[in-house]
């Protein structure tokens, strides 16, 4: 596929993301205009993946420590707003409202919701990444 037809694909996949409210466009476009929207969405699937599976492990453990899963959730909610991952950022506020009470069913249907939005935002940026990488493959006289 052509650079041109590969640029325009990429372009109306990230009108969806901002359409759909998978990122804030404010906060997406400033990382598109530094050159770092890649990097920081790579950052972001990998740190939030890891805050997620540890807040996963604890949730499991026979004595919840409440104290540790708050931290990890703040950690978690930082890392969104690193791509204005907005939908994440709710279901995270939805989920402290279930640990603050010690909740442990209303955290574990709740911290799914947060898996859940993760997925999404994960999969629109590894096709976002996916279309870069295919521009980039095409050469710069494309």
């Amino acid at each position: 596929m052509a650079a041109a037809a590969l640029r325009a694909q990429l372009n109306d996949h990230i009108a969806s993301m901002y359409t759909d409210g998978v990122v804030d466009e404010d906060t997406f476009e400033e990382l598109r205009d530094e050159g770092t929207a890649a990097e920081v969405s790579r950052l972001f699937i990998y740190d939030a993946s890891d805050i997620i599976d540890d807040i996963d492990t604890l949730m499991e453990e026979p004595e919840v420590d409440f104290d540790e899963v708050e931290a990890l959730t703040q950690q978690l909610m930082r890392c969104t707003s690193s791509v204005g991952a907005q939908q994440v950022n709710l279901a995270c506020m939805n989920f402290g409202n279930f640990y603050a009470i010690k909740y442990i069913q209303g955290c574990l249907l709740s911290l799914d919701l947060v898996r859940n939005e993760f997925y999404i935002v994960r999969h629109e940026l590894e096709v976002m990444m996916q279309l870069e990488e295919q521009i980039a493959a095409c050469g710069p006289n494309s």
